[in-house]
């Protein structure tokens, strides 16, 4: 008998397209740390089942029938602070992405990505962190960093070298590491360590992050 000691990640779906929710529900049977517990088609079943279901994670479209998924966040968030919404969005969908963080999100996905990173969505959101796509646009981050969504308003502020923010600037200016490595002189090794160091003290994952914690913590101005 296997030991199961630990309980399974419950997820609730919201999209309009029944083809992508049985995709979806195939995909997270391969695995079993995260059990899907029930799906919706619009945003008022998505509220009606989040009462009934209590999940930690509801993944929701942000375009769906009867109640879309801004409004339907914004009711849960509300009613529900401790579940963690994700939005699921097409590439083409920027101002509805921060729109829905605004609304109570913490995380957001754009529908062509991977297996590994949704999983590491809902396990970075249920651990009460923020999760941004790693296919985010500049112009996305930048538009997040400018908005009123601010997720590290009571995290304790790190203090950061010289050289550690110039490379945050550089970052945030759209260089790659092997940019940065020859703008500062440096090795590109040495450049992927100050960005490792840099994303542990911001509790962030990729340059997303780097760019809208920045921006939010005065370190980079647009």
């Amino acid at each position: 008998m296997t030991d199961k000691s630990y309980i399974p990640i419950r997820v609730l779906l919201a999209d309009d397209h029944e083809i992508f929710r049985d995709g979806f529900q195939i995909m997270l049977k391969k695995q079993s740390e995260i059990e899907l517990v029930g799906q919706a088609e619009n945003g008022a079943e998505l509220i009606q089942l989040a009462a009934q279901l209590s999940p930690d994670i509801i993944i929701t479209d942000i375009k769906m029938p009867r109640m879309d998924g801004i409004e339907a966040t914004k009711k849960l968030h509300a009613r529900y602070p401790d579940i963690g919404i994700i939005a699921f969005s097409m590439f083409d969908e920027d101002s509805l992405i921060v729109d829905m963080l605004e609304a109570g999100a913490r995380g957001y996905l754009l529908k062509n990505t991977s297996k590994k990173e949704i999983y590491e969505a809902i396990k970075t959101v249920h651990n009460k962190g923020t999760y941004y796509c790693h296919n985010t646009s500049a112009k996305l981050a930048m538009m997040i960093g400018e908005s009123t969504f601010n997720p590290y308003k009571q995290d304790v502020k790190f203090e950061f070298n010289d050289r550690e923010l110039e490379v945050i600037r550089l970052v945030c200016n759209e260089l790659l590491s092997k940019e940065i490595a020859v703008a500062m002189n440096l090795s590109v090794r040495t450049i992927e360590g100050y960005r490792e160091k840099i994303q542990e003290k911001m509790k962030v994952r990729n340059t997303a992050g780097i760019v809208i914690y920045a921006i939010k913590n005065g370190l980079y101005k647009i």
